[in-house]
């Protein structure tokens, strides 16, 4: 069995559907999921800790390899019967009025002042933050998926349609490309099995011409039945009801031939 794969990931990132396709392609090949801080994410992919990890953007690239996938919806965190919840969505100038927590694990690239005002201390994580809100204090702002992955019962949450946005990125340390490395990079980018440049491609390239062959001995044996040959080379359709002559779609009667009669 080959070593285990590890993958890192932060909070708010989904790895399942990948891990499944994974597990498919590479049965014999453990995938490892391992939660982290964001920070303490990158930190492990940069140690080699980690063989890659789903990781927040924009991130400091040095020293590795990093493909973006998607970027995030940014949303307000606040407590269940706020004002804001009468609305569908919002802008930055809105929050003028609100506390706005930003914690030291803040994942947003501001880069202006935050809006809202500043708490007199900044909470230490975001789930610090989340607690804070929960408790009717103030406001947190934070990509989507970190909203949907520190859910509170008494906590809801509005899209701020001109904040700055954060995404997600596949990042691994630079010069470590290898076959594995290369079959997450083509499962993350939804390349199928065949297109791949990982270990399952010469696998699967293999089918289609299997395939082919199949196809190409059906179309020989065929090719007798159409040209009226049999395997030793007797004509067919003079025999049988394949064989009789049709006018108009049913079989034609043989015209009798009167015989000569004999002289006495």
């Amino acid at each position: 069995m080959t070593d285990t794969f590890r993958l890192a990931y932060v909070p708010g990132a989904t790895p399942a559907k990948w891990a499944r396709v994974w597990e498919t392609r590479l049965p014999d090949v453990p995938l490892e999921l391992i939660a982290m801080e964001a920070a303490e994410a990158l930190d492990a992919v940069k140690r080699g800790d980690v063989h890659a990890g789903l990781v927040r953007a924009p991130l400091d690239k040095t020293g590795l390899n990093a493909i973006p996938l998607y970027t995030e919806v940014t949303v307000v965190m606040v407590p269940k019967g706020h004002v804001v919840t009468a609305v569908e969505e919002l802008t930055c100038a809105d929050l003028d009025d609100e506390i706005v927590f930003h914690p030291l694990d803040d994942t947003l690239p501001w880069d202006a002042t935050p809006p809202g005002k500043a708490a007199v201390e900044r909470p230490a994580t975001t789930a610090d933050a989340v607690d804070l809100v929960e408790a009717g204090i103030g406001v947190l702002v934070v990509p989507q998926s970190v909203a949907r992955f520190h859910h509170r019962p008494e906590v809801r949450y509005r899209p701020v349609t001109d904040a700055v946005q954060a995404g997600v990125a596949l990042a691994w340390p630079e010069g470590e490309t290898g076959e594995l490395m290369e079959e997450l990079i083509g499962i993350v980018r939804g390349r199928t099995a065949n297109s791949s440049r990982g270990r399952g491609a010469g696998e699967q390239s293999q089918q289609p011409a299997k395939s082919a062959t199949k196809t190409a001995a059906k179309a020989q044996g065929a090719k007798g039945q159409g040209g009226g040959k049999t395997q030793g080379g007797k004509a067919q359709g003079g025999k049988g009801q394949a064989g009789k002559a049709r006018q108009g779609g049913k079989p034609v009667a043989k015209k009798a031939v009167a015989k000569p009669r004999k002289r006495r």
